[in-house]
């Protein structure tokens, strides 16, 4: 999301030379490069230097994390999500992705580019052809191989300097902080140790200190002593690490455990005996250095504590510490040891945790190459099949249990825990695909209409696709499978394959004899037929599936849906006043369980209806209502109609500024799902006419500078204005 960058979950340390390098390049280069070798800082950089150049770019920064990707599949979508595109249309990704920055100035930060190379050079050479306004800043292992592009080496600190020692100091005095906090047994800092700005000795070297201190009465003070012992132990630790910033991390949190003198004397000790794993690449030599001081992190953990290790390397994406017990549990690891061992690994800065603005609870992720070492000891162990198996089949009942959860009060919260777990769902269904295609069409039926709703349409219309040609067996998978893709086809405007697939759906759920099979073939024919203008044949097909599932509309997700495209068909029909008991009765039954998505479309047809009715103030406060609920869930295409219908609302109400704004704000929307303005048929009608009354009680000039206001407003901020009625 544009403007979303990562916290900065600890301080800063240094770097200004290379800040200023780096804002001196931005002012003259489109393509900047930051090139090192892993550990050494890149992205911490990179997310300073977009921090304090934002306020340089209009249309903002854009972070694409692309650490979590496996190849180049998902390249991009994350690279559109980051710019706030969730496109709807069946265009190539590319091609939506440059029309939507092409007169935008922005910065755009790709993290971690050494893993895609080639996809990132094209892409890249794609989007700085079209997109004039475009800075590109990437962070890498190695140079993207570009005409123009500037590269930046980002080295160590110097390795006596006092930037080495200053970030080993703030990051040991984090750790014990964090340890304090998280205090299980046995994991608490060294005895006495102060906090920020001081360190404290293992006993064993104050009394290794007393015998050297000479006969009494001749030593120096302790305090000093112990200062200038500890003093030259940093120096000796930063030393031996080369100054690179996530060797030194890693020390410090030892450090911060067993004392700083030890920690220099283990790192004298095994230092030179510590081997690089096998496979893994090691050049240039620092990066050798850094892998090293990995693996001796590797070393001063316990047994239990490596193996976890190990087993979270399968996670792509940040996961919870629910899924690292379901995924990680397995002999000789227990269920109830996961959380502890977890809190270890995080005390030791092998795992850190993520805080993301909206989340749910408390994500953990790796970083790249502390999960590159522990994916090499997964597969010296032998365990890299059955982990990914548990991965692949944790996130089958996961998305069962969302599956489950869409009828009821945690609908919104199952949209975002899904779009969250979106890389991990996605390894889910690459392994299923290539190991067992039954769960894949599976995985892919129950995630299909999340990701539509959600901004992941191309995704979903591509693995839909590939399950269902990898699986062509019948059943009710296959159905609910065909009911996903062709929702996502219809969602896209390609109605006449939309219509053949439901047709094929219709056929399958036939075969099954399953009655929310029929439920789901029945909206789907309704959906198509109502969004081209044949309410009638809608209003037929919902009821011919209903009849298999009379009574109580929230027995199944399907049939309510089934519900909703009657409510629809009623309006389009002009039956307003049965369109509009049927709604509100569908309505009270959403509010009272909590469900989000069949009551915002429901507010959207009360608005409608409202509107046809005369009743502006009424009608506007379902479209705020509808707003609310499509917001929750993250539904751009939602949030865009209800702009519209609000625009509409605020016209009719008299106020034609406010509506332009409105308008404008909706225009902006639409863009980010590559349609112009979509719905059913009746709503271009109903925009029209209010868009005309808006210019005539304010006049042109006024509408029109109201309407730019809206599209050129930041989205969230848009968003908010129009959910605020105005005064009076």
């Amino acid at each position: 999301m544009l403007g979303n960058l990562p916290e900065e979950s600890t301080s800063f340390v240094g770097r200004d030379r290379e800040l200023l390098e780096l804002r001196r390049a931005m002012m003259r280069h489109r393509l900047i490069t930051l090139v090192g070798s892993g550990g050494v800082g890149k992205s911490r950089l990179a997310l300073r230097a977009a921090r304090r150049a934002a306020g340089s770019f209009p249309d903002g920064v854009a972070w694409a994390d692309l650490a979590a990707l496996s190849g180049d599949r998902l390249l991009l979508p994350t690279v559109s999500d980051a710019c706030d595109l969730s496109d709807h249309t069946p265009r190539m990704p590319v091609d939506a992705l440059c029309e939507w920055l092409a007169d935008k100035r922005l910065l755009l930060v790709l993290d971690s580019c050494e893993h895609l190379v080639d996809a990132c050079r094209t892409m890249v050479g794609d989007l700085l052809t079209v997109v004039p306004g475009l800075t590109v800043l990437a962070t890498s292992r190695q140079p993207l191989g570009m005409v123009d592009e500037r590269l930046i080496e980002v080295e160590p600190f110097p390795a006596q300097g006092a930037d080495a020692q200053e970030l080993f100091r703030q990051r040991m005095a984090e750790a014990a902080r964090g340890t304090r906090a998280r205090g299980p047994a046995g994991s608490s800092g060294p005895a006495g140790f102060p906090g920020a700005g001081r360190f404290e000795t293992d006993g064993s070297s104050a009394e290794h200190a007393r015998a050297e201190d000479g006969p009494a009465g001749s030593a120096e003070d302790p305090s000093a002593a112990n200062t200038r012992r500890t003093a030259a132990a940093v120096t000796r630790i930063c030393r031996r690490l080369e100054g690179i910033p996530l060797a030194l991390e890693l020390a410090a949190a030892h450090a911060a455990r067993s004392g700083v003198e030890r920690v220099a004397r283990r790192l004298t000790s095994r230092f030179d005996v510590l081997k690089t794993p096998a496979g893994l690449p090691v050049h240039p030599e620092r990066h050798r250095a850094m892998l090293t001081t990995i693996g001796w992190s590797h070393e001063l953990c316990a047994p239990s504590e490596r193996l976890l290790w190990a087993r979270l390397t399968v996670f792509r994406g940040d996961f919870d510490e629910a899924s690292a017990r379901a995924v990680c549990t397995g002999e000789p690891l227990t269920a109830d040891q996961v959380g502890p061992l977890l809190d270890r690994l995080v005390t030791g800065s092998v795992v850190r945790i993520v805080r993301t603005p909206g989340s749910d609870g408390v994500r953990y992720r790796m970083l790249d190459g502390i999960r590159e070492y522990g994916g090499l000891w997964l597969r010296a162990l032998g365990e890299q099949s059955a982990v990914a198996e548990r991965h692949a089949q944790h996130f089958l009942l996961f998305a069962h249990r969302a599956d489950a959860g869409w009828l009821g009060p945690e609908q919104a919260h199952w949209y975002r825990t899904v779009g969250a777990a979106h890389t991990d769902l996605c390894t889910a269904l690459d392994h299923f695909l290539a190991t067992s295609p039954v769960r894949a069409l599976r995985l892919a039926g129950l995630l299909g209409f999340f990701w539509s709703c959600c901004g992941h349409l191309h995704e979903a219309r591509d693995y839909l696709e590939q399950t269902l040609a990898a699986h062509p067996g019948g059943g009710p998978d296959r159905t609910r499978a065909l009911w996903a893709l062709g929702v996502a086809v219809t969602l896209q405007g390609e109605y006449g394959t939309a219509q053949r697939v439901s047709d094929e759906c219709t056929r399958s759920a036939r075969l099954d004899g399953d009655v929310e099979g029929a439920l789901a073939a029945g909206y789907l024919g309704g959906l198509i037929a109502l969004l081209t203008g044949r309410p009638l044949a809608a209003d037929r097909l919902a009821a011919q599936a209903l009849d298999r599932s009379p009574g109580d509309p929230f027995v199944s997700p399907a049939g309510l849906r089934c519900h909703l495209v009657q409510v629809f068909a009623l309006t389009g029909l002009g039956r307003l006043p049965e369109a509009r008991e049927r709604a509100l009765a569908l309505r009270r039954g959403c509010v009272e369980r909590g469900e989000s998505w069949t009551r915002a479309y429901l507010d959207y047809q009360l608005c409608l209806i409202a509107l046809f009715g005369g009743e502006p103030l009424e009608a506007a406060e379902h479209a705020r209502a509808m707003l609310a609920c499509k917001k929750g869930i993250g539904d751009s295409f939602g949030v865009a109609l209800g702009l519209d219908v609000l625009a509409a609302a605020v016209a009719a109400a008299g106020d034609g500024e406010h509506a332009g704004l409105v308008y404008g704000t909706g225009q902006a929307f639409w863009s980010t799902v590559g349609h112009p303005q979509r719905g059913t048929p009746e709503l271009g009608a109903v925009r029209e006419q209010c868009e005309r009354a808006a210019r005539a009680d304010v006049g042109d000039q006024v509408y029109e500078a109201a309407f730019t206001r809206g599209v050129n407003a930041d989205l969230e901020a848009g968003l908010k204005a129009a959910l605020i009625p105005p005064p009076g």
